[in-house]
């Protein structure tokens, strides 16, 4: 026998022999847990995170139930999982994290998917596609057709925090100020109150406040960006994210999502039922 094959089988015979006695046997490492698919399933409930206070797309009515175009697409899904739903409410900044701490299993909440957060989380999607916009009492700056127009050093908007549309700014309107808020009724606060110029936003946000201050005579410019918003999932189950998607797609042939589009975004009827 080689010399080295046999230290090597003596050795090994060391080992073998030493385990019992004083050491500890090597063991397989421990079987992974339920995946995130299979402990939705176990639970028998979709949680889903969402800020809601973007109507129409997800807000709490005069009852004080969470409702919109959104949560109808979420209550369609569970439906189609056999699962029953618990919202999870979180203000727009801390979603993300809500899903990533697994407080969450999925988010929803007019979140455009974008590289940075899909670095982050999974999304499935689109299920609606929108842009970002200007709402403002000035016709000036509504009627802007390049966001070039709008960088002006002595102009002030205000942006949700951490969103696409406070990106937009800093990004495209350099020299104008900027102001964060944590919500979008923050916001139209300061453009009400003559403390910002404009509401740079979703266009669907832009026309919600629109619809809901008729007296303040605002005007939305054309969106300056493409925004596919997306289902914001966990990244470590594939499985997961596929379900979702494949529900998704089968919402969308049968016709139910353009119901939806139609019912909660074709005009403000749902406005008398803001708080």
């Amino acid at each position: 026998m080689h010399r080295g094959l046999l230290t090597g089988v003596l050795a090994l015979g060391l080992f073998a022999c030493a385990a019992p006695f004083g050491g500890k046997a090597p063991t397989a490492d421990a079987a992974p847990g339920p995946s995130r698919l299979q402990q939705i399933l176990d639970r028998g409930e979709l949680r889903v995170a969402t800020s809601a206070d973007l109507p129409p797309l997800t807000w709490r009515d005069k009852s004080g139930e969470i409702t919109g175009f959104e949560i109808d697409l979420v209550r369609a899904l569970a439906e189609a999982m056999r699962l029953d739903v618990r919202f999870v409410v979180r203000p727009f900044p801390d979603l993300l994290a809500t899903l990533e701490d697994g407080e969450a299993d999925l988010v929803i909440a007019g979140m455009t998917m974008t590289p940075e957060r899909n670095a982050r989380v999974a999304f499935a999607g689109p299920y609606f596609v929108s842009g970002t916009a200007v709402v403002a009492r000035s016709e000036a700056i509504a009627r802007a057709a390049d966001a070039g127009e709008l960088d002006d050093a002595k102009l002030r908007y205000a942006a949700l925090a951490d969103s696409t549309s406070a990106e937009f700014v800093a990004r495209e309107l350099p020299r104008a100020k900027l102001v964060e808020t944590r919500d979008y009724e923050a916001a139209v606060a300061l453009l009400l109150g003559d403390q910002v110029d404009g509401i740079v936003a979703d266009f669907l946000a832009c026309q919600a406040a629109v619809w809901r201050n008729p007296e303040a005579d605002l005007a939305i410019s054309t969106p300056f960006t493409t925004e596919p918003l997306g289902i914001a999932l966990p990244a470590d189950d594939p499985l997961l994210l596929n379900l979702v998607q494949n529900y998704l797609n089968t919402i969308d042939h049968t016709g139910q999502l353009v119901t939806l589009r139609a019912r909660w975004l074709a005009d403000g009827w749902w406005l008398s039922e803001l708080p």
